[in-house]
């Protein structure tokens, strides 16, 4: 997930519990925003703060909801780990080191242990105790 470039006054801090984010990695990008786009009206604002390209995806044009990004454009050693274009939504929490070691106590799984994001927060990729994957994320004030 890149930098979230909401002003103060647009961004309000998700709950613990909220689904706040969803990216889409994909294999072409520039498909998936003129799919998107047409589909569902949203905008994209491009961003590479992150040392690749991500763009970010808004609602009328105000409210940041999610981003998209290309696999083959993930630092060096990992695309050989990506898998096929897939949905990840991730959800808010108030401690995502202490909410990963619940995953464990619960059955769950973590994937990919909590990891920061610069100039965003704090991440990890997670099973339920089914296989079912999602992200947990603490974002900084």
């Amino acid at each position: 997930m890149s930098e979230q470039s909401a002003t103060a006054e647009q961004m309000v801090m998700p709950k613990h519990g909220e689904f706040c984010w969803n990216d889409l990695a994909t294999t072409n990008l520039e498909t998936c925003k003129k799919f998107y786009g047409e589909l569902l009206g949203w905008q994209f604002k491009e961003s590479d703060a992150t040392g690749m390209v991500y763009s970010e995806i808004s609602v009328d044009g105000q409210k940041n909801v999610g981003g998209m990004w290309q696999t083959d454009q993930c630092p060096e050693g990992e695309t050989s780990e990506m898998p096929s274009p897939h949905w990840m939504t991730y959800i808010a929490v108030d401690d995502v080191d202490q909410s990963a070691a619940k995953v464990w106590e619960l059955g769950g799984k973590v994937c990919v242990p909590p990891t920061d994001i610069p100039n965003t927060g704090r991440f990890c990729v997670v099973n339920d105790p089914s296989g079912a994957t999602f992200s947990l994320i603490t974002l900084k004030p």
